[in-house]
């Protein structure tokens, strides 16, 4: 197979940002959620758990960028081909966020395009710095990720009858710490803690908004 030249890459990284932002996503497994009875949610129930799921989509819009930004600037290519593969991983997550957000009603964040601008430079810096800490950042930015999901699993997430959106986050949950584990062994750096916190304080500026927007 022809490999892909550093304007090729671009113009490809170009194309899946926008194909993540515009258009459907298109998964490779079926949603948890299917397993899952229908749940009977007042309007307050599934404006909330709408909600939380349109901040769990942009979660893995997020995602999408980061990886395919570090991906772009990795020397490694076994880093490259891990990043890649997580990421074509949280394609079926996109998927599974917004068959549930249609299911309640609602729509995925008018901010995409930002939250996607905005996590792809992230991801190009760390993977400029180095991979160590290019890796470092998905497993914080994992670890924050699953924290975030365990609170929408919690008894004032998303409602307790609401199994389909449930079982979406708690596969998703999974899926988050195993990719954590895979870049740890590939030997990621623990990143300092003001990193960390302003990294906190942006995902908290994130699902605030894309809570309503």
């Amino acid at each position: 197979m022809r490999q892909l030249s550093h304007f090729d890459s671009i113009i490809d990284q170009f194309d899946h940002g926008m194909r993540t932002v515009f258009a459907r996503a298109v998964g490779e497994r079926d949603s948890p959620a299917q397993a899952q009875a229908v749940p009977d949610l007042s309007e307050a129930e599934r404006a909330h758990a709408a909600g939380l799921m349109r901040v769990n989509h942009v979660g893995e819009v997020c995602a999408q960028a980061l990886y395919q930004g570090q991906a772009l600037v990795s020397d490694s290519a076994s880093n490259r081909a891990m990043l890649l593969e997580a990421a074509l991983e949280e394609v079926d997550h996109l998927v599974w966020t917004e068959q549930r957000l249609a299911e309640l009603g609602s729509r995925t964040s008018l901010l995409n395009p930002l939250w996607y601008a905005g996590s792809f430079a992230l991801g190009v810096v760390a993977g400029k710095i180095s991979e160590a800490v290019s890796l470092g950042f998905v497993v914080e930015t994992e670890r924050q990720v699953g924290a975030h999901l365990d609170s929408h699993l919690a008894l004032d997430g998303l409602p307790s009858q609401d199994g389909r959106s449930r079982a979406v986050v708690e596969t998703m949950r999974d899926e988050e710490a195993a990719h954590a584990q895979h870049a740890q062994a590939a030997g990621a750096m623990e990143l300092p803690n003001l990193v960390k916190l302003a990294m906190r304080g942006m995902a908290k500026v994130m699902t605030v908004t894309a809570y309503r927007i």
